[in-house]
């Protein structure tokens, strides 16, 4: 019988470097202007890869790709940080081939734009809402289960073999590859050293992510754990910097108490951007009753290992949550930048995106619309040269063809959209 394990407490502030406070010269958040109505703002996060305006979109290339368009395509569309995951690019093709690539900008010929990989956390995480039969079966996409179980879906380290497919110890987790089943350890270390091999230019550490149902006491050891692998990964991190950020992520769930102890210490640490991350609600509006609780402090100082740290002036990530009227609540509340594959997994089912509302292409009213484009004030390549009525024989067609055009659209309407929420905030708007 395994002991059991004993928790300690996260490192203190004063054990990280002195250096490490100190501004970084290759990342740097540039405030703009801020609302004088709410906590919105507009600013730059200058990479060495490019700059980030914000508030921003975030597209996600889970493999590497975007879903049916080229990164060009992406670029065309404005499209400035991508989002890449770590757990895919472990299992398939791997860090030495990434690397030997000579990095993920290059592998993915991308040079001039930047990158943010996540820890694989997520989606390792997420195994634990299905068996190993849906995750193998679905080929890594994974789906969240119903969150009507109030079991924990994943092992501990006392649980037998025979569980779940996600074991978690204090050491890290061990997971089953959905590629051929083999167990896989995933620590705080290993996916820094992973993130350095693909060289984003922004990366986040390890963290548990926790279901929505759970018991409180289970929630706080999470939490506790979490942001001793946080401070793990941050120390990795800090042994080869190589010209990368590195964001925290703050856990906590809806449980205030948690969230307040998860952004006081993480923010004490020099992580170079606050994520928000855990479960954020199971609708639109728990996700802004907690937003329009916890950003204030954001704001606000913090301890650090030498005094006062300004959470003010790093910037502010809003993990996995990106629809459009997630994005209003967030921008009001001071986030700067967040991702989802919103606009590009609505374009695989038919949706597009426009300024009067969703058009769901494969209703027969389209059949017969000459001429009237996605979006008569979208300037994006699909907008250009095809019109509804062609779009919808597509769809219906099952061309490969449409998944492009259709993805080419949202991804441009929604940095349109981001644009247009920029321009409200410096008209004093929001």
């Amino acid at each position: 019988r395994r002991k059991p394990e004993i928790s300690q407490p996260p490192p203190d502030p004063s054990t990280f470097p002195s250096w490490s406070y100190e501004p970084r010269d290759f990342f740097r958040f540039e405030i703009l202007y801020e609302s004088k109505k709410s906590l919105a703002r507009v600013g730059r996060i200058h990479t060495p890869h490019g700059v980030i305006d914000t508030p921003g979109y975030v597209a996600v290339a889970t493999n590497a790709a975007l879903k049916g368009v080229d990164f060009r395509d992406a670029d065309s569309s404005n499209q400035q940080l991508i989002f890449c995951n770590t757990y895919h690019l472990l299992l398939q093709p791997g860090t030495d081939v990434v690397e030997g690539a000579g990095g993920l900008h290059k592998f993915i010929n991308r040079p001039r734009g930047p990158l943010i990989t996540d820890s694989g956390g997520f989606q390792v995480f997420s195994l634990a809402y299905g068996s190993v039969h849906e995750e193998l079966s679905t080929g890594g996409e994974l789906k969240r289960a119903s969150a009507s179980s109030k079991k924990s879906p994943y092992a501990h380290s006392s649980d037998s073999d025979s569980g779940p497919p996600v074991k978690v110890t204090e050491e890290g987790v061990v997971f089953r590859s959905y590629r051929d089943g083999r167990k896989i350890p995933l620590t705080p270390e290993s996916t820094i050293r992973a993130q350095k091999s693909f060289g984003a230019d922004i990366i986040i550490p390890l963290d548990e992510l926790p279901p929505y149902h759970i018991d409180p006491k289970v929630l706080e050891d999470s939490v506790e754990r979490t942001h001793r692998w946080e401070a793990r990964s941050l120390m990795e991190h800090l042994k080869d910097v190589r010209e990368q950020a590195i964001y925290c992520v703050i856990h906590g769930g809806l449980d205030r108490n948690l969230r307040k102890k998860s952004l006081e210490y993480l923010t004490s640490l020099p992580f170079d951007g606050y994520a928000i991350g855990g479960s954020l609600g199971k609708n639109g509006e728990e996700l802004m009753e907690l937003l329009e609780w916890m950003m204030p402090m954001m704001n606000e100082d913090g301890n650090g290992s030498d005094g006062s740290v300004n959470r003010r002036e790093k910037p502010r990530h809003l993990l996995g949550i990106a629809d459009e009227p997630s994005i209003l609540g967030a921008v009001k509340n001071g986030i700067d930048t967040m991702d989802s594959c919103y606009p590009t997994r609505l374009s695989r089912h038919g949706t597009l995106l426009s300024r009067e509302g969703k058009v769901h292409i494969k209703s027969g009213k389209y059949s017969r619309q000459f001429g009237v484009p996605i979006d008569s004030e979208c300037g994006c390549s699909t907008c250009r040269n095809y019109d509804r009525a062609y779009l919808w024989h597509l769809f219906k067609a099952k061309e490969p063809l449409f998944m492009q055009l259709a993805t080419i659209h949202n991804i441009h309407y929604m940095n349109d959209f981001m644009k247009q929420q920029r321009q409200l905030i410096l008209d004093g708007k929001i």
